[in-house]
């Protein structure tokens, strides 16, 4: 604030730093003072400031008294009496050049110029009685002397002063900039990079019970983690009072859960849910980016295998899932997938586990695609709840907290600006729509391609043009993906991007991008910072690849508690449902889950708001045809 105060022509007083900050040192004072030159030159061109009167130097008066008496030693041998008006006219003419000089250093009030000239005037009468005439050479000697060294005086005390501000300052910068790097440090440690490169899958760690079943980051980021956990619960209500309503009946006793899903701070909160309900966990992640480690600490510390950490090649990524799921003493019988990646392992590699699986939950569009696949082969061993489908999740995970997340994961990786700038969304489902949105609210012109008439027209009325990618890829500074489709921007698209267009991916899976195209040896990639890459054309364009094309929102920020406690109360109930059902209720095929179940969830939440509903009459319940306490849509419903 100093520098700012300077430029804008503050005075001095205004610019001195608070007195606690620390003098400087002599090497410092010393240090500064080398570019003395430098600022007589600068202070000769400034003008004089006009609002702030400065004080008079005290060696003033000591000095021209000094200069008087060095008179006397030039004095000629004919002296001559010299008139009242000549002496004042020296020392007008003294003053006058004084004052040109020290107005260059600072301000003088016009009092203190009357209180010097007539003081001034009083010596020069005194001394006419017994002095004569100085010769003019020696006069304008003695004057030009006396100013320097009233001159250097100043400029010495302003120079220390100026040394004092500057050395202050600049160690308050230095102190300021060593708090930033203590808390990146800090911030480093525990938000999911390391010093320490080495794969954890060669290190062995234990928590403090000397439980060594996960395989983690480091341990050590146990207290961050649980710091962090407890953040989110406050965010997630329904799991809490799910906790405390059915944690005395353990409606998840002797269920062993195998879980495939992004492990933040509010998973956690869900697995530690699923654990006070009663059951077994054992997680790995559906995300090589997306884990936070230090929130992956905090669970191994409590006793629950985790096997993830953020950064996972592809070859760590199905190791996990292996370790999750091929323990000797523990086998699953219940799966919590994300993805389908889980489901597809267990069915490929350990298929006579599912004799004791009693279901699977599954909350992502790619997973459900896999499920109904399977279901339509004849494949499908167990029962399956579409969690995905679920009015709570489309609804409210899909639309708010896409809309929220991707504008926190496009400015944390890229700090762009999106007024103005032309973006294309692909796919104008319930992701696409909180994009779109959350683009649209901030000055992007948005443009949306879509597969779907209903959804087409749907984004035709919300006022965005539908058009096809290769008709608009040339001229727009973004593309996202959000259809959980494949091979929606291929490499045909992307050679036609102009230069520095970002690409970046809203649905679950990377495969929405055309990786392969991407990594064909004509492209360098220049990795720019974590989660962000530079692929460079032969002639020098270079597009901006974010998370490598994996989910944007979870790799590259956070998202709101709030949004996923309503998913993940989602899931815990469609366990519970699952595990809990006679033989016979569910076959082997892909359900929704009941629309009481939603409406129970919603109602879970409502409190947050000191929302009050409105009670049925039982002549209005009769006349709708519905219970009065619900459900109040049908099962199609969506």
């Amino acid at each position: 604030m100093a520098e700012d105060k300077e430029q804008t022509g503050a005075s001095l007083e205004d610019l001195s730093p608070p007195d606690d900050y620390l003098e400087p040192s002599a090497e410092d004072t010393d240090t500064e003072l080398n570019g003395e030159e430098h600022v007589e030159e600068s202070a000769s061109t400034e003008e004089p400031a006009k609002y702030q009167p400065a004080k008079i130097s005290p060696n003033l008066l000591q000095m021209l008294k000094a200069a008087e008496s060095r008179r006397t030693t030039h004095q000629n041998g004919d002296k001559t009496d010299e008139s009242e008006t000549d002496k004042e006219e020296v020392v007008t003419e003294d003053l006058n050049t004084l004052q040109k000089g020290d107005r260059d250093q600072m301000d003088v009030s016009e009092d203190k110029k009357k209180e010097v000239v007539t003081e001034e005037l009083n010596i020069h009468k005194k001394e006419d009685k017994d002095e004569t005439d100085v010769s003019e050479g020696g006069k304008d000697d003695a004057v030009t002397e006396a100013l320097k060294t009233d001159m250097q005086i100043q400029l010495t005390e302003q120079k220390q002063e100026f040394n004092k501000r500057h050395t202050k300052t600049r160690r308050r910068s230095l102190s300021r900039s060593i708090s930033q790097s203590s808390t990146e440090s800090f911030s480093s440690a525990y938000s999911d990079s390391s010093e320490d490169e080495s794969s954890p899958k060669d290190k062995l760690q234990k928590t403090s019970k000397g439980l060594s079943d996960f395989c983690i980051k480091n341990i050590k980021y146990a207290s961050h983690g649980r710091r962090e956990i407890e953040i989110a619960e406050q965010e997630m209500p329904a799991l809490m009072v799910l906790r405390k309503r059915a944690g005395g009946e353990k409606p998840l006793a002797g269920a062993k859960v195998v879980g495939c899903t992004h492990i933040t701070a509010q998973t956690a909160v869900l697995i530690e849910t699923l654990c006070a309900l009663g059951a077994q966990c054992r997680w790995a992640a559906c995300n090589i980016f997306s884990t936070q480690n230090s929130v992956a600490a905090a669970l191994a510390e409590a006793g629950i295998s985790v096997f993830a950490w953020r950064g996972e090649s592809e070859e760590d990524f199905w190791w996990c899932i292996d370790r999750c799921v091929s323990a000797q003493t523990w086998q699953p019988n219940m799966i919590l997938d994300d993805g389908g990646d889980l489901t597809h392992w267990i069915h490929k590699k350990y298929s006579t586990m599912f004799l004791k699986i009693k279901g699977i939950v599954e909350e992502s569009v790619t997973g459900v695609y896999r499920l109904y696949q399977l279901s339509k082969a004849g494949r499908l061993c167990v029962p399956a709840m579409n969690v995905n489908d679920s009015v709570t999740k489309q609804k409210f995970d899909n639309l708010y907290c896409c809309k929220e997340s991707i504008l926190d994961g496009l400015k944390r990786t890229t700090d762009v600006m999106f007024g103005g700038k032309q973006v294309v969304v692909c796919g104008y489902g319930e992701v696409g729509k909180g994009c779109c949105a959350a683009l649209k609210a901030l000055g992007a012109i948005v443009y949306v391609t879509e597969v779907d008439p209903i959804c087409a027209l749907q984004a035709s009325m919300d006022g965005f043009r539908v058009i096809k990618l290769s008709e608009i890829v040339r001229q727009v500074d973004m593309v996202i993906t959000c259809t959980g489709n494949k091979n929606v921007v291929v490499r045909e698209h992307l050679d036609r991007m102009k230069n520095g267009c970002i690409i970046c991916n809203m649905g679950h899976s990377n495969t929405e991008i055309d990786l392969a195209g991407l990594r064909a040896a004509d492209l360098k990639w220049e990795h720019v910072r974590p989660q962000v890459d530079h692929i460079v054309w032969p002639d020098g364009k270079r597009i901006v690849l974010l998370a490598e094309g994996r989910l944007l929102n979870l790799s590259c920020s956070t998202v709101p508690s709030f949004v996923l406690s309503i998913t993940a109360t989602t899931q815990a109930l469609a366990l519970i449902e699952l595990y809990n059902s006679p033989e016979g209720r569910y076959k082997q095929d892909v359900y929704l889950l009941p629309k009481k179940m939603d409406e129970y969830v919603a109602s879970l939440h409502l409190s947050t708001f000191e929302a009050h509903l409105t009670e049925l009459t039982d002549e209005q319940a009769k006349y709708l045809g519905i219970g009065k306490h619900g459900p109040f849509k049908p099962n199609y419903y969506r």
